[in-house]
């Protein structure tokens, strides 16, 4: 009796490492790594729930224009300046997965004042203000703050972009990990970031056939 229930004892726990062993390799796919559910962002933002809505809405808009403008539709660079500047505000949006794959800090132009409170935004030449709208990423050179990207305004309220030698580069005094409530430096109205940021975003505008867009809104 007691052999014929240290028998079943056996045989019970062969059929439940078995069945273990069978179900691993039969339904491995279903544990896979890839995920059918398409993530927003990779990438932690903070912010509130519209401030994400409007970041998916206005690349929407982005991916519309570059498809009829013969721009980049794979990717597009875009600041909102209603984020603190010691946050990140700068993000690669891949356009494609509809999801934020990368960000970084950015500063806006000091409009004659640092550390203002109230960023101004303006088109003027001369007035050291971030200029809002759609800009086309021209070619890279390099500069006095080293590489440097030319930006082509692309709306009425950037138009004087290029005259303005408004262009994205990188500067020293932008870190890479966010100081907020401490603001960042401010600029002279080009969107500055971090060195080793700018040297990811080049990565982006260099493997992209179409110049790729960058939209700065508030």
């Amino acid at each position: 009796m007691k052999f014929s229930k240290k028998l079943f004892s056996t045989l019970l726990l062969l059929f439940i490492t078995m069945s273990g062993v069978a179900y691993f390799f039969w339904y491995q796919p279903k544990f896979s790594n890839k995920s059918n559910i398409k993530s927003f962002s990779s990438v932690v933002i903070k912010g509130n729930s519209f401030t994400l809505f409007r970041i998916r809405q206005l690349a929407s808009e982005i991916k519309k224009f570059a498809l009829t403008n013969g721009y980049g539709s794979d990717y597009c660079f875009m600041a909102d300046m209603k984020i603190a500047s010691g946050e990140k505000r700068f993000f690669v949006y891949d356009l494609i997965n509809d999801s934020i794959r990368s960000a970084g800090l950015v500063a806006h132009g000091s409009g004659g004042s640092l550390f203002s409170r109230q960023i101004k935004f303006s088109n003027k030449p001369n007035s050291f203000c971030t200029s809002l709208g759609k800009y086309k990423i021209g070619k890279s050179y390099i500069g006095k703050f080293g590489l440097a990207f030319k930006l082509h305004g692309l709306d009425s309220t950037n138009s004087n972009a290029f005259n303005r030698f408004v262009v994205l580069h990188a500067h020293s005094c932008v870190p890479n990990e966010e100081t907020a409530p401490l603001p960042i430096c401010e600029s002279q109205g080009c969107p500055t970031v971090a060195p080793l940021f700018l040297n990811e975003l080049k990565s982006y505008i260099n493997q992209s056939e179409n110049p790729i867009l960058l939209l700065i809104y508030y």
